[in-house]
């Protein structure tokens, strides 16, 4: 028998992938956080690790409606310069 992989879907571009391609964005009392592990507690929202999603989730509001929440510019840009730092080429395209 073959695992079982769970997909999540991206909140930009609408595609849906394995949650292991994926960042988590989640949501819980104490506020917005960006969840590497994919472990914290809360409402979660995913994106695939490239800028351009985050730029269509950002267009879209997908990250708003997603995690019922306004969201606020700072977060965004904090979101952008962790892409910058920690995703530097696209993620890996496996469609």
């Amino acid at each position: 028998m073959q695992e079982y992989i769970p997909h999540r879907k991206c909140v930009g571009c609408q595609k849906i992938k394995p949650k292991y391609q994926l960042l988590r964005i989640a949501k819980n009392n104490e506020g917005i956080f960006i969840d590497e592990k994919q472990k914290l507690p809360g409402r979660g929202a995913y994106l695939c690790k490239n800028k351009e999603c985050l730029h269509l989730a950002k267009k879209k509001k997908g990250l708003e409606r997603s995690l019922k929440v306004a969201i606020s510019k700072e977060f965004y840009d904090m979101l952008e310069s962790f892409f910058a730092e920690n995703f530097k080429k696209s993620a890996e395209v496996s469609e």
